[in-house]
């Protein structure tokens, strides 16, 4: 079995799947909030919501800055641009195959 290196869109890709994080992105979109305010709608401990934002932050799609005795986190989208890139170069592939079979089926 061949290892390698996580790169950026394979990071991005773990992180974004998971529902939770998704959540976590989406609160965080525009704003920053502390890490308590950022777990409150879940139903889950403080420790596994940061668990999670360690994902993200292994990621570079959440930074943590300290302020004071607790932490804000925001959201860095820019790592999102590999992930649409490869979203957009795999529905052109499929689009373009779905268009030759309209072709045969005509």
């Amino acid at each position: 079995m061949v290892e390698y290196e996580a790169d950026t869109l394979s990071r991005s890709l773990k992180a974004l799947a998971d529902p939770t994080r998704r959540e976590i992105l989406s609160r965080l979109s525009g704003t920053e909030l502390t890490v308590g305010v950022l777990a409150e709608p879940f139903n889950m401990s403080l420790a596994a919501v940061s668990k999670h934002l360690k994902v993200l932050e292994q990621a570079q799609l959440v930074e943590k800055v300290r302020d004071g005795t607790s932490y804000r986190c925001r959201a860095n989208l820019a790592p999102l641009a590999e992930v649409t890139e490869l979203l957009e170069r795999l529905g052109s592939f499929w689009r373009g195959r779905l268009d030759q079979l309209e072709e045969i089926f005509k």
